[in-house]
């Protein structure tokens, strides 16, 4: 069927959509050149609150598939809306090209149902996902070390400057925060020993509690949950971020390994900055025992010192100490993971950056507990 003949473009009047009540009248020319910003301005019109409304088509002028696809959009979108639309006075051939459009207009499917898992499909599912986050946790750690190593071997690869910056941030900066917390549970743990051990008359044991405990175990431990929660989230959000602005992706287009300038100096700076926080909170802690000791148990500066000295070996030090490079490689691993896991939105960064602090929390215990396991059998700093 031949189609309206169009007018030329100096001819076209606009198509245009005016309102009387609850019957809209259309009138101009319902062609590709005429509706341009039509569906616009008909998105911003104040529709009659009626359920039913008729929209008289006498005055379309000329009449398209673009005029007649934008036809069918407005009774589709209002009856989404719960109003219905009658055509009315529309000539017959164009009725039958809107027709035409209809037909051929692609419907969405409906949504699937959504079925509920059960217990067993469940517990399967959330497996699947902690096997799926393992594997890739994994690939990513060998993708690092690879880097590492290359690095390693190409000294000019090295962004010095990069692990400068993240050594003031997670170890110079972090220094008042960790010294502040180290103080009071060292003092904390000694005020809550005091009262039992004066029962006991064993004043002078607060010694071997504060040292073991704080040494061996709250010292690290502490460090590694305040940077995992102050650094590891820094580099989640910071790669996340960088992920959903496809700034990747640009270092990747440019021939950057975004490992080796995003991962690896956050890496060696942890490895670096970890034993010296914990060193510094083994020092402050302990400081605070002495305190508490001094003033609750009467165990003077002198008494404390020469015990701890005599009671507490280098090896239980080094054995605290020893732990941390290995939290430093699950922080910065974790982090850097779960940054580059971000994607689509803000939303997503924050959603990442959460499961960093709280993934990176739970290795450290698992990998506390698992120190302490060996420790035990091969009495490794133990006296």
């Amino acid at each position: 069927m031949p189609l309206p003949k169009s007018f030329p473009e100096t001819e076209i009047t606009r198509a245009e959509v005016s309102m009387r009540g609850a019957r809209l009248v259309c009138h101009g020319a319902w062609t590709v050149h005429g509706v341009a910003g039509l569906h616009a301005r008909l998105e911003q019109m104040a529709w009659p609150p009626a359920a039913q409304a008729v929209l008289d088509c006498a005055g379309i002028e000329a009449f398209d598939t673009a005029g007649a696809w934008l036809l069918a959009d407005i009774v589709k979108t209002r009856a989404a809306a719960g109003q219905a639309l009658a055509l009315e006075n529309l000539r017959p051939e164009y009725r039958v090209l809107l027709g035409l459009v209809e037909s051929r207009t692609p419907t969405a499917p409906p949504p699937a149902p959504r079925r509920e898992l059960g217990p067993l499909e469940l517990i399967g599912f959330k497996a699947w996902q902690w096997f799926d986050q393992a594997r890739g946790m994994l690939g990513f750690l060998g993708e690092s070390a690879m880097t590492f190593v290359r690095s390693a071997r190409h000294p000019r690869h090295w962004r010095g400057s990069a692990v400068l910056h993240n050594i003031q941030h997670a170890g110079f900066d972090a220094l008042p925060i960790i010294g502040l917390l180290s103080l009071l549970i060292g003092m904390v743990i000694a005020y809550q020993a005091a009262t039992q051990l004066a029962n006991f008359g064993a004043n002078i044991f607060i010694v071997d509690l504060i040292g073991h405990s704080i040494l061996r175990e709250l010292g690290p431990m502490m460090v590694a949950i305040i940077v995992a929660g102050r650094s590891g989230s820094a580099y989640a959000a910071q790669i996340g971020t960088m992920k959903v602005s496809e700034e990747i992706d640009a270092l990747r287009t440019m021939g950057v390994s975004p490992f080796e300038i995003l991962v690896v100096p956050k890496m060696v700076a942890l490895i670096v900055v970890l034993p010296l926080l914990t060193v510094y909170a083994d020092v402050v802690g302990t400081l605070g025992g002495l305190l508490v000791a001094k003033f609750q148990l009467d165990v003077d500066a002198y008494s404390f010192l020469d015990r701890f000295d005599d009671t507490i070996q280098l090896s239980t030090f080094l054995f605290g100490v020893g732990k941390a490079p290995v939290f430093a490689i699950i922080i910065a691993m974790v982090g850097c993971y779960q940054g580059f896991r971000a994607e689509g939105s803000a939303d997503s960064v924050g959603r990442h950056t959460t499961m960093s602090v709280v993934q990176s929390i739970f290795l450290i215990i698992i990998a506390d507990a698992i120190f302490s396991v060996l420790a035990s059998v091969t009495r490794l700093g133990f006296r």
